[in-house]
């Protein structure tokens, strides 16, 4: 078909024009979700990390020495950081898959979940050599510390269970079966029992580590898909992220009382809580990090915006108050840690 040059000339302007338009519109989709608003936190910094683009998972912070581990997941590795010398300490392979991470500065270990193998292998944190390997159920994910039994738990998200081993030998403890998906797993010290999402039934699942037994099951009303945990031991709560409708809930840990479900980004991934400040870190798959506030047992946003593209892991130093976000690409198009501070008190 002939078009005239001055047709043809409209033609494409308009089609520039709607690219333009497609181009905005995919950008503010992406960086801008219902109810964002800026977030209370600076820019400190960045460290650069090794290795390609591929996706990170968890992070684990020893506060005390500075020393962050940081799952690579992409490149079956795990990246250990310095976050007062702003450097990168040495990278530890042949983990395949890894997926979640866990220091335990007590015992000077770091444990990984090797998910492409399921497994959980135990380091040694000041030298990075491997200790041993212990067998898990199906796609080992989240992991947690019983202090008072020595005891590893890891959470097999579609195994639908619970792997507990010696965390000094590796030696197998025994398997909770809870049925369906399961998100993370956090121990509960003042009430010494295991806390788990169970993503599956929409639940929180109360478990006695001495017998292995479930004590008790909380449903989780107005929440889908509860994944991400953490806890404020003090105040008796527990925070869970659901991200199959982007929302986070509280639970009481003395009525089991569930509150209102509070929007957070799509697809909300990894908790951290910052105990003597009461704040709470929210970081979603879209790249966006919630910022929140504990005050008379109620949380209440103090910001929610998009941070950076892959910025769906957290972890917070609750010394220095620093937040840190492993992401595919910094400043320069390279993967790097970025590091926030909060603009106020």
């Amino acid at each position: 078909m002939n078009i005239p040059a001055r047709g043809l000339l409209l033609l494409t302007v308009g089609l520039s024009v709607l690219a333009v338009i497609l181009t905005v519109v995919v950008l503010i989709t992406r960086k801008t979700e219902p109810g964002s608003s800026p977030l209370p936190l600076r820019t400190v910094g960045e460290v650069a990390l090794p290795g390609d683009g591929s996706r990170f998972d968890y992070a684990s912070l020893d506060a005390d020495r500075g020393l962050l581990f940081i799952a690579h997941l992409g490149a079956s590795e795990v990246i250990e950081v310095d976050v007062r010398a702003h450097k990168v300490v040495r990278t530890i392979g042949n983990l395949p898959s890894v997926h979640g991470v866990l220091v335990v500065p007590a015992l000077h270990r770091v444990y990984a979940t090797a998910t492409g193998s399921n497994q959980v292998v135990s380091l040694d944190e000041d030298t990075g050599a491997e200790f041993h390997r212990s067998p898990t159920g199906e796609f080992p994910d989240g992991l947690a510390y019983d202090p008072r039994r020595g005891a590893i738990w890891t959470t097999n998200l579609t195994g639908g269970s619970e792997t507990v081993i010696d965390a000094g030998t590796g030696a197998p403890r025994g398997t909770v079966a809870l049925g369906g998906e399961v998100g993370n797993v956090a121990y509960d010290p003042t009430a010494d029992r295991m806390l788990v999402a169970a993503q599956g039934h929409n639940e929180l699942v109360a478990i006695d580590p001495a017998t292995l037994a479930v004590t008790h099951r909380t449903a989780l009303p107005g929440c889908e898909q509860g994944h991400g945990m953490t806890l404020d031991a003090v105040n008796r709560l527990a925070f869970v992220a659901c991200e199959g409708n982007a929302v986070l809930v509280t639970i009481s840990l003395n009525s089991w009382q569930v509150s209102e479900p509070i929007r957070v980004g799509s697809d909300p991934d990894v908790l951290a809580y910052d105990p003597d400040v009461h704040r709470l870190y929210v970081a979603a798959e879209s790249g966006t990090v919630t910022l929140l506030t504990l005050r008379d047992q109620q949380l209440a946003v103090m910001g929610s915006d998009h941070l950076a593209d892959g910025a769906h892991v957290v972890a917070v130093d609750p010394g220095t108050h620093r937040s840190y976000y492993p992401v595919p690409a910094g400043a320069g198009g390279s993967p790097a840690l970025l590091e926030r501070e909060p603009t106020g008190p």
